[in-house]
């Protein structure tokens, strides 16, 4: 049980802690920009100083510190943590509780275009009687609930506190959960470890069929996953083996500079997202900043690397003989990071309902498509939600 009950939180970042960002920022030291085409290396220095430049002298964080804090939040101290996590009623006739669960790098400042969505549908022209309430948590670890020098945990303890959060805490008995990146495979652990809790689970990332040596291709459809899969193996993950293996070195320049851990960030938006090598025709300045504000501000960014770690120092839990029953609903987005085929995910999710390929989107559902990810999670759970 829960040692004590939720406290209300707000959040307010001091004075001090925005000055001393300004200076650091005014005092960033650039490298050159390699030859060749801007961003085939890396983050382009180009449109880095710019977004620094606005980081600096144009981004209002307090602006985006009250939009957080228009909605209900608390924090809770489960499994030794200080859990941060957002409540928001559903306004319909019989809302159904929902958890929506985050990953890197993204916070709980991903879900603020979904949410109302989800607990207000009649305000987006949608059916009232598809609301839920909404429970948000950041994960352990990242941003809001972390402090220093706590427990480090992987997607296992995680998916446990939100279990313990959801029913022992705010008392559901029975929920769905949603999630992308590594809330996905918090999602599916749910479904595997408490799937009598559970009416439904809801993915925008599939997080079945990861490792290349667990994969026996049946299908051409399936030989094509592997290529592709091995393609990004190759040329995309370099951030998730340093992160795996070496997190507190990395940790000691992505704490100090800001500029650093910017550059870090914004090529993995860049490079996940359906944005055609434009940032800035699917996010806002403001809503990359808002995410990177918070890991900043909280010091959170070397804590936010542990379930890399953990997923490389232990066994993966989504293979074929750890099976989720739980009805699962699947977005498949055009520019997801990994995309693998039905016939792959139904060895390890037995109770597919709905797989929906979707026109336009990628990795960040949330923030890239929010209306588009509420319709599909209102259309799987319409016909879970009494049962």
């Amino acid at each position: 049980m829960a040692s004590r009950q939720p406290e209300t939180f707000n959040l307010h970042v001091p004075d001090a802690a925005l000055a001393d960002l300004r200076e650091r920022l005014s005092r960033t030291r650039f490298p050159d920009q390699a030859p060749g085409n801007p961003w085939a290396y890396g983050t382009d220095l180009d449109w880095l100083v710019g977004f620094l430049d606005y980081w600096r002298d144009g981004f209002d964080w307090r602006a985006l510190e009250a939009r957080l804090n228009s909605f209900p939040q608390y924090k809770v101290s489960l499994q030794n943590i200080e859990l941060h996590f957002m409540h928001v009623p559903g306004s319909g006739p019989d809302p159904h509780p929902l958890l929506l669960s985050h990953g890197w790098p993204g916070s709980v400042f991903e879900f603020l275009d979904l949410i109302p969505r989800l607990t207000d549908p009649k305000q987006f022209g949608a059916d009232p009687a598809d609301a839920f309430t909404v429970v948000v948590p950041s994960l352990p670890g990242y941003g809001l609930s972390f402090t220093p020098v706590q427990a480090r945990v992987g997607i296992e303890a995680i998916a446990d506190c939100f279990a313990q959060l959801m029913t022992d805490v705010l008392n559901y008995k029975r929920f769905g959960a949603q999630g992308g990146d590594w809330g996905s495979a918090i999602t599916a652990r749910l479904g595997r470890a408490y799937p009598e809790r559970m009416s439904g689970l809801h993915l925008n990332m599939m997080p079945a069929g990861r490792d290349p040596a667990g994969l026996s291709p049946r299908t051409p459809e399936e030989s094509r996953y592997l290529e592709e899969l091995m393609a990004w193996l190759k040329e995309e993950s370099g951030y998730g083996w340093i992160q795996g293996t070496r997190p507190q070195t990395l940790a000691f320049a992505l704490t100090d500079s800001p500029a650093g851990f910017a550059a870090w960030v914004v090529e993995k938006f860049r490079a996940w997202s359906d944005c055609g090598g434009d940032l800035e025709t699917v996010f806002t300045r403001d809503q990359l900043l808002a995410n990177i504000g918070l890991y900043w501000f909280t010091g959170a960014i070397g804590s936010s690397f542990w379930p890399y770690y953990s997923r490389r120092h232990t066994p993966w839990q989504i293979e074929e003989t750890k099976i989720v029953t739980v009805p699962t609903g699947y977005c498949e987005f055009p520019r997801e990071i990994v995309r693998p085929p039905r016939s792959v995910v139904e060895r390890t999710f037995t109770d597919i309902r709905r797989w929906s390929i979707m026109p336009r989107g990628g990795h960040f559902a949330a923030m890239e498509q929010p209306e588009a990810l509420a319709h599909e999670i209102r259309e799987l759970f319409r016909p879970l939600r009494s049962k």
